[in-house]
């Protein structure tokens, strides 16, 4: 399941508190490529998060965009 949120808070071990749009709240993590290309999220970046199907409270982050980037499904990101 794929959705799409805000970086709320920051955790240790490269964990972070995302909430989605429609205002729930996940435990994320990095994927291992955003890892491994050192791709980093801060506080109140927007990112592209992968929902485990096992538990609908956890998800991994797969994709950050940049500052005034347009979503990849094509909306606008205002």
């Amino acid at each position: 399941i794929e959705a799409e949120g805000v970086c709320t808070e920051i955790l240790p071990n490269a964990l972070f508190r995302v909430t989605l749009d429609q205002g729930t709240t996940l435990l994320a993590h990095l994927s291992g490529k955003m890892r491994v290309n050192n791709i980093n999220c801060r506080l109140m970046d927007r990112v592209q998060v992968e929902i485990s199907t096992y538990d609908l409270t956890k998800a991994r982050i797969v994709f950050r965009y940049k500052p005034g980037q347009v979503r990849r499904h094509g909306t606008d990101p205002s």
